[in-house]
């Protein structure tokens, strides 16, 4: 695949894991500055790695959540939190994400993933933030 070709791959990729809406968005804002790297994400990041056959999309928006969470980047995490749930990820399979996370990444970042998944889970149901009950082993 030339690089045409993967720059092309990788904005499908982009627009069907985030959407028509940020990805028109992100372009709109490039300039002679960031343009370079738009370009980079797109082929690399898009054309590239979420291509490969090795994961489903749905794994790799897990593993997103996690390494943002990881890397206290709250507005990468609520644009991956999107994809994640457009990628057929469950809140379950979130929240157990989540929670791997507090253990490997720490409470503190974990606990502001939890509030941003809530706002998230809300915003996509349009309805109030949700009060997920979890149910004890005995």
């Amino acid at each position: 695949m030339d690089e045409r070709e993967r720059f092309e791959t990788g904005m499908k990729i982009r627009r069907e894991v985030l959407g028509d809406s940020h990805v028109d968005a992100a372009r709109a804002k490039r300039n002679v500055f960031s343009e370079a790297f738009q370009d980079l994400i797109t082929r690399y990041a898009w054309g590239e790695i979420w291509t490969r056959p090795g994961l489903p999309r749905q794994t790799r928006s897990l593993i997103t959540v996690a390494m943002l969470v990881a890397l206290n980047r709250e507005e990468e995490l609520r644009l991956h939190l999107r994809a994640a749930l457009s990628n057929g990820a469950t809140q379950e399979e979130i929240r157990e994400t989540l929670l791997q996370s507090a253990i490997y990444c720490g409470v503190p970042a974990a606990n502001s993933a939890f509030r941003i998944a809530q706002d998230i889970f809300s915003e996509k149901l349009k309805q109030p933030r949700p009060k997920i009950q979890l149910r004890r082993k005995t």
